[in-house]
């Protein structure tokens, strides 16, 4: 589930430095910065034709060669806070916008230490309209040579 940014104002005081994970265990070098907060509102029309609107607090972090850099967690708290004074942004789930191949989008949860980049996925927000069909039950074909029930229990 993703983090909202209330939570990650709650667990940046407990903390003694910042580091994120991603998903394949690899961390954000921990010299990187956080280049933007912003408020992020996507309206758009799902493939069924039906609007939809999804706000979210993004994180941009970024890999500088600035190796003497470190982000506290009561910076992070600044800029988020300052983020919320400048330009209204709201209680909202974050998503974090981090470059490894291309720019990545990911949720953010956190496990008791380290906050976890969990990656993304596409999908179809309009399923009964859009025509794709259900996943068919897999069956061996082995097992379609065997009896269903007993003949003697009357349910054939």
């Amino acid at each position: 589930m993703r983090m909202t940014l209330s939570q990650i104002k709650a667990i940046l005081p407990t903390l003694d430095h910042v580091e994120f994970q991603l998903e394949n265990g690899m961390y954000v070098p921990e010299h990187f910065h956080v280049t933007e907060v912003c408020m992020v509102t996507k309206h758009f029309i799902d493939c069924g034709g039906k609007i939809r609107t999804e706000k979210a607090v993004n994180f941009q972090l970024w890999n500088a060669d600035d190796f003497e850099h470190r982000l506290k967690p009561g910076k992070l708290l600044n800029i988020i806070q300052l983020s919320e004074q400048k330009l209204g942004i709201e209680d909202a789930g974050i998503e974090v916008e981090y470059q490894t191949e291309t720019i990545g989008k990911y949720d953010l949860e956190f496990n008791g230490k380290n906050f976890l980049l969990k990656n993304r996925q596409t999908a179809c927000l309009a399923g009964d309209a859009c025509g794709i069909p259900a996943e068919k039950q897999r069956v061996k074909l082995s097992d379609l040579s065997k009896p269903r029930c007993n003949p003697d229990s009357g349910c054939c």
